[in-house]
């Protein structure tokens, strides 16, 4: 089949539990003032919901049928990988990265593919996202990023701990022999000031 004639919907990572998990944790964080930004908002499920209550918010996603989907909740949606071409500062950054450990021959080379395929280890993503997201992280901005147990919870704290952040875990959910985490990460004090 080709790619074209597939529907839209099958090219979107459609909401489930790990995006519900996200979604209400950031209803908890965000406040009035925030600019909000979501990498990878698949659906648009979770940004649309933070529409009435942070300042500004706007999505990315390097899928177009994504960008779409946002497009269509009325989300500012920009097709970019990662943050790519953006400038910020955003007070609170939110990301459910593609995480399920994915070996080459495993690999379903569509667009979805994108939303799953974290690399061997799940964190190939994850990895290149905490090396760039200080760019357009705001001084004291918060970053909540989803993950599973599958993806190496310590590794991934060690990841950003090593980058100068802080790393609290803040909502967990067993899903189906696995556990969904979201962590708050937040720029250390003392590379506040700096």
């Amino acid at each position: 089949m080709s790619l074209f004639s597939r529907s839209p919907d099958d090219q979107v990572y459609q909401p489930a539990e790990d995006t519900f998990l996200l979604r209400d944790a950031a209803l908890d964080e965000v406040r009035p003032d925030d600019r909000v930004l979501e990498v990878g908002c698949g659906s648009g499920t979770v940004i649309a919901a933070l529409r009435e209550r942070a300042a500004a918010v706007v999505a990315t996603d390097i899928n177009p049928h994504a960008v779409g989907a946002g497009q269509s909740l009325g989300v500012e949606t920009v097709r970019t990988d990662l943050f790519a071409g953006l400038k910020g500062p955003f007070d609170l950054v939110l990301f459910n990265p593609p995480y399920l450990p994915t070996l080459p021959e495993e690999r379903i080379d569509d667009w979805l593919e994108y939303a799953l395929d974290g690399g061997p280890t799940g964190r190939v993503t994850i990895e290149r996202f905490a090396e760039e997201v200080g760019r357009v992280l705001a001084p004291y901005g918060r970053i909540l990023l989803l993950i599973s147990s599958l993806t190496g919870p310590d590794e991934v704290r060690q990841l950003f701990a090593d980058l100068g952040y802080t790393v609290l875990l803040v909502a967990r959910e067993e899903v189906e022999g696995e556990e969904l985490l979201v962590l708050r990460i937040s720029r250390d004090l003392c590379t506040c000031r700096a």
